[in-house]
Order: C-alpha cells, then structure tokens, then sequence
C-alpha cells in the first residue's frame, strides 16, 4: 500500500512539473505575467491581500522543484522500503515542497512567512527523522539558526505596517530614495543569509546531513537552501546600487573560500557535498552582489539538477555501505557499481564546469563576467581560488570513492545498483548534461560581447589544471598534510564557526533558557507553594511522632508548657 502511494505521488509531480515546464516556455515566449489578488481582510487601510505572481521565473524555479522532488519520491520508493513511518516521510516532502511553492510564487510578505516558516519547520521534523542524539542536535541548530531568519521577515512585516501594503513589489522603485527603507533591506539581507548558510550562519548546513539522503538531495538542490537566493532574486532592483550589495559580495566570497577548503579536509561524504553546496551558494550570492540577476538564476537552476544527482548516487552508495558515509572505507567502486560512478562523475564534471555540461555555461559566463568588473584583487584572487577548490574536493572524492583501493570489511556484498534508483537517477543525468545549453539557446538569448586579456581568459583552465593537480596530490599523499593539528583543527571546524554559532551561541543560549525554566517557572511557585507546604507537613509530623513516643521526659515538658500557659493567661 505504501509504494503505490510513492508511485501515485511520483506521478502527480512529474506531470505537474511538465505542465508547469510547457506553461513558462509559454509565457517567456509570449511575454506574458499574471497577478493574482484574494483580499483576505481590510483593516484600518492596512489590506492583507493574498497575492501570486506567475512570470516565466517562478514557473521555471517551480517546474524544476516539482521535478525533482517527483524523481527524489520516485528513488525514495526503494531507499526508504524498509522504513516503518513511510507515509510520514512521503507527507514530510510534500509539505516541503509546498512550502517552497507558497515561498515562490507570491511577492507578499505574510505568505513568503507561510513558505519560509514552513521550510524551516518541515526542515526540522525530516533532520530529526532518524530520532537520535546527534539528528536532534542537528535538528536544533537548522531550526534555530533558520529562525533568526524568521525573525527578520516578521519584522519586515512589521515595519511595512506603515506603508498600508506587504506587497514589496510595489515599493520596489520608491524604497532606493529612503533611507528608512534600508531596515527592510537588513532584515532581508540577513533572513536570506540565514536561509542560504552564508557566514555567520554556516554551521548548520553541514549539520543538516542527519537527514534521510533523498531529503539531503532535494533540500541542496532546489528547496530550502536556494530560498534566500531566490528572495534576493526578487528584491535586486531595491537592494542594487546601494552599499548593501558590497558587504553581501565580501560574504558570498568568504564563504565560497570558507567552504571550498574545509571540503578538502572533510571525509564524511554527505557533508563534503553540502560544503561543495555551501560554496555554490557563495557563488550565486556573489553573483547576485555583482549586479548580475539572470546570471544567479541561470546558476541556481542549473546547479538543482547536478546537485540533485550527486546526492542521489552518493544515496546508492551509502546504502550499499550500510550507511557507512566515511569516504575511507570505500574504494574502486567504478568496478562494482559502474553505472553509479558513471552518474557521479558526469555531475562532478558539471559542478567543476567541465565545457559542454551544464555547469559550464553558467560557471563559464560569471567568471569571465567577473573578470570584466572592476573589483580589487583580494576579491579577484578568493573567487577563482574557490573555483579551483572545487575541482580540487571534487577530483579528491572521486579518487576516494570510485579509484583507490578497497577499504571495507573483508566480506562485502556490493550489489548492483537497484533499477527504480537508476531510473530516477538518469533523468537527472540527461538535465545536468542538456539543460545548460537549452537553456542558452532558449532563455538567456542574448549576446554579451566579453573583451579580456589572453592571461585573464584562460584564467578558468589555469585554475582548472591547479585544482586538478591538487586534489589528486590531496588524495594520493594525504599522510603529509596531517601535521599541522591547529590548522587541521581550525579547518575542519570550518574557521571556528561551528564552535562559535553552535556551542557559544545556541548551547549557551538554551543553557540560559533552562536555568530562567528551572529558577522562575518551576523554581520559585515550587519553593513557595508546594514544596513550602511539604516541608512544613513533615516538620509538623515529626513533632507530633516525637510527642507520641509516650516518654516520661515529654510529658513532663508538656505539663511545663501548660502551666506556664495558664499563668499567663491569668496575669
């Protein structure tokens, strides 16, 4: 009964997600955008107005969330076979993406909360699914560092109070001109860094992988992580040309680099592609600071469909290793599991840019674009050297999973890769690969003229060649890079920002918070009701055990009282 339900559900999104594919080819090529409104209630000329906006952007994100999310239920079928709460992990996803959805599809702030609440919500109930120690600590630093987050958008909605409207779109060419406008701007730019792990908030990413691995796949590819990207997306016209955008790009950069070198020392397998994913939304993050919007989003759309499939087959793998995710025990899989190595190097290829991949039209074009800016060298430098850190983690990877020799128990079965898996699997592969190049010729038609130096053009191989030869040295001889402890140390905490936001913000915080629980909701009304109460009872029955012990001494003592008591009363 529970795989026919993954099936029916597999169906519904794929076909929705075709139709809502054929609908924004429709409208980019028509030119075509419909406003929705569905006023809710009016309140002293304060309206909440349910509004949806449906233009060629939100159907594309939205057909390729649906998408993927039809081949990651579609997958789940077998992954998630011997599970006992599969219809509470099929209703967890679905609510998921219809959280992503209401986020996407709407320019009014009361129902991005709705989406953006409900992502981080939902995101908490799929990473403590496992019901563990380290899946709750996971789950507490998503959900509380996503909630700083939602503590912006609700003072958005605050502060937009004043203007008689949540609909931002309509301010979007008054707010540049004010400088009160600039909070909202704040509080959007740290929700959206919240949201997409930028530093300071970078811990939980990594943290997040104690989730099921199909979960993994669709919350790195296109759902939660992507929302601050989008949201940013939506509100560039307000937030460029002002000096916002400058500290958003030194962000984007740093954590691009942040990332790219503590994947390099990772060996979890699972969180060195959540760092490559960490490092990607830098990336787009940078991007969208530079002023290039179509650019962002043409990466963001590309990068959910090799993502998406890099998880995949790292799914197939853990589940052959049962759940073993440490890349050390495995090794010359490409003779075991040929299909799966085949699967994940076309998408390590597409993550790298290799030409003809769909990553590559997107890497290719922001990094010469880049190179056409007028930004100083610091920033030049950190972008290109994350570029080549990619292919460097990524060569590493590959060399430990598919290429060295194997390092599991003495007696393995590593059966073949399951054909529901494969399926699923291959669509995926068919996009990472034809896409970019659609997407080229269909979409972002346009012809940009780019004029660089010989040196500065072959900038992206030189780099390519470095990080190659990098992380095959990193792979081969990585007994010589273990004697700096500090630096080991300090990398693989990713710069101490898992210490500093987990252990010194969120523990000590809720460390707090169980002291005001313990001292003031169940301290003091304890001490001075029940807890009094119970102290005096048992004094008093003491005494009154003491007095029935019928001793000579007591009711002498007694008689005492009671003729001091009567010559009292008397006088």
């Amino acid at each position: 009964m529970n795989l026919s339900i993954f099936m029916l559900i597999f169906y519904f999104l794929f076909s929705l997600g075709l139709l809502l594919f054929m609908f924004s080819l429709m409208f980019i090529f028509y030119g075509q955008v419909y406003f929705f409104e569905w006023e809710i209630f009016s309140l002293n000329s304060v309206e909440l107005i349910y509004v949806v906006l449906l233009d060629w952007i939100s159907l594309f994100f939205m057909s390729f969330v649906v998408i993927i999310s039809s081949m990651v239920v579609y997958y789940s079928k077998v992954y998630m076979m011997m599970e006992l709460s599969k219809n509470r992990f099929i209703l967890l996803v679905l609510l998921f993406v219809m959280s992503m959805m209401l986020m996407i599809m709407s320019p009014n702030m009361i129902s991005i909360l709705l989406g953006w609440d409900g992502l981080g919500l939902v995101s908490f109930c799929l990473v403590i699914y496992y019901q563990n120690v380290k899946s709750y600590n996971a789950g507490m630093v998503t959900v509380l560092s996503n909630r700083v987050g939602d503590v912006a958008i609700l003072m958005c909605i605050a502060w937009m109070l004043n203007f008689g409207s949540w609909n931002f779109f309509i301010y979007l060419d008054y707010m540049k001109f004010s400088w009160l406008y600039l909070i909202i701007g704040l509080m959007v730019i740290l929700a959206s860094i919240t949201k997409s792990a930028q530093i300071p908030f970078s811990a939980w990413l990594p943290a997040a992988m104690a989730a099921p691995t199909p979960v993994s796949a669709l919350v790195h590819s296109s759902t939660l992580v992507t929302a601050g990207v989008y949201l940013m997306f939506r509100f560039f016209d307000f937030f460029f040309s002002t000096f916002l955008f400058n500290w958003l790009l030194l962000l984007g950069v740093l954590t691009m680099f942040m990332s790219g070198i503590s994947a390099n020392y990772e060996f979890d397998m699972k969180k060195i592609i959540a760092l490559s994913t960490l490092s990607q939304l830098g990336l787009m993050m940078s991007v969208l600071s530079l002023g290039f919007q179509e650019l962002a989003l043409f990466h963001l759309l590309m990068h959910a469909f090799f993502k998406a499939l890099l998880f995949l087959c790292a799914g197939v793998i853990i589940h052959n290793f049962k759940n073993f995710q440490d890349i050390r025990y495995m090794g010359n899989l490409k003779k075991f599991m040929p299909l799966t190595s085949s699967y994940f190097l076309v998408s390590s290829m597409s993550l790298c840019g290799v030409p003809f991949l769909s990553g590559f039209y997107s890497k290719d074009i922001i990094l010469e674009m880049f190179s056409m800016m007028s930004f100083n060298l610091f920033i030049y430098i950190i972008f290109y050297l994350s570029m080549g850190l990619t292919i460097c983690y990524s060569i590493r990877l590959y060399f430990y999973c598919f290429l060295l020799s194997h390092n599991f128990f003495s007696l393995f079965n590593l059966n073949n890769e399951d054909l529901v898996m494969m399926k699923s699997m291959l669509l995926l592969l068919l996009m990472s690969v034809l896409m970019g190049s659609l997407f080229m010729w269909v979409v972002f038609n346009y012809l940009n003229f780019i004029y660089l130096s010989k040196i500065m053009k072959f900038m992206v191989f030189y780099m390519m060649m470095g990080g190659l030869l990098i992380g095959i040295f990193i792979s081969l001889n990585f007994n010589y890079l273990k004697s700096f402890n500090f630096k080991n140390f300090f990398i693989n905490k990713m710069w101490f920002l898992s210490i500093l936001t987990v252990y010194g913000l969120n523990y000590k915080m809720m460390n707090i918070s169980l002291m005001v629980i313990k001292f003031l909701d169940f301290g003091w009304l304890e001490y001075l009701v029940s807890l009094n109460i119970y102290k005096n009872l048992v004094i008093l029955m003491e005494i009154f055990q003491d007095i029935q012990k019928n001793l000579l001494k007591i009711f002498m003592l007694l008689f005492m009282f009671w003729v001091i008591f009567f010559y009292m009363m008397i006088i």
